[in-house]
């Protein structure tokens, strides 16, 4: 077995392991061995709040890439289609998907703009968070 899979073993047994999100530095577990764990020197993740905001945010910008990419798409595809009826209706329901996919990752945003002035963190600057 691995050193890795030792340890994840020895983890999972003991009873003691705290939950937080950035655990404290030393574990006293009921083996009465001290299991210490290095925090990165100039972390800046503090809270689940700001790692949510971050991730929120990523997503949300991918989304928006994504469905923008299938708008040009099916907007070449259009072009392309030479009058073929199957062809630019393909294209239609793409660009339809692609619409609808942008309004709802605006939606999504907007939600969370409202939903993170009640608890207290910000998505609308999309600033990612970096660990260190």
């Amino acid at each position: 077995m691995t050193a890795l899979g030792l340890l994840t073993t020895y983890l999972a047994q003991c009873t003691c392991v705290n939950t937080n999100i950035f655990p404290p530095i030393t574990y006293n577990c009921p083996c009465e061995e001290t299991i210490e764990i290095p925090t990165p020197p100039n972390l800046q993740i503090t809270s689940l709040g700001t790692l949510l905001s971050g991730a929120i945010g990523f997503i949300l910008v991918i989304a928006a890439l994504a469905a923008f990419i299938f708008l040009i798409w099916g907007g070449i595809q259009w072009i392309t289609s030479g009058g073929d009826k199957s062809a630019v209706e393909a294209a239609r329901s793409r660009i339809l998907a692609a619409i609808i996919g942008l309004f709802v990752v605006f939606a999504a945003w907007a939600l969370m703009n409202v939903l993170g002035g009640f608890f207290g963190f910000e998505i609308a600057n999309l600033v990612f968070p970096k660990g260190y």
